[in-house]
Formats: C-alpha cells, structure tokens, sequence
C-alpha cells in the first residue's frame, strides 16, 4: 500500500472508534435526580432504576452521570 492509501485508511480507522465511542457515550442517557443533599444527587438511569447511592463509593464525591453503573442484586450503584 502507498503511503496516501495508509493515511486515509488510518484516517477512517479513527473516525470510526470516534463514531463508535460517541454512539456508546449517547445510549447511556441518565437523568440527575435531586435529592435533600444538593450537592449530592442521585441518577435515573437508562433503565429506569434509581442509584442505590447518592456519592461516589470510591473517593465520596458527586456521582458522574457519563459512567455506567454496577448492578448488585439488580440495583444500580453509581461511581464518579
């Protein structure tokens, strides 16, 4: 192969692992949910289930909506 046909074949070999990425980062759709906390709210995920926590279990903090939870007895725990 010719070095233009490498580079256009990289080329779209990133624009398809951009295009995936966003397409997984797009069906993850959740919703913050309020709570007495402000600072910490829970979220409604895709699945309609509700976080178990309302603060990161590793370092305390707000849960990050982007990142997809971890289900223990089918019940959605958030991380940040």
């Amino acid at each position: 192969m010719n070095a233009p046909r490498r580079r256009s074949a990289r080329w779209a070999a990133l624009l398809v692992g951009v295009a995936a990425f966003l397409a997984a980062a797009a069906s993850v759709a959740q919703v913050v949910v309020p709570t007495k906390d402000p600072q910490h709210p829970r979220i409604r995920y895709q699945d309609s289930l509700l976080s178990l926590n309302d603060r990161c279990i590793v370092r305390g903090g707000t849960l990050n909506p982007i990142f997809r939870p971890v289900y223990v007895n089918g019940r959605p725990i958030g991380f940040c």
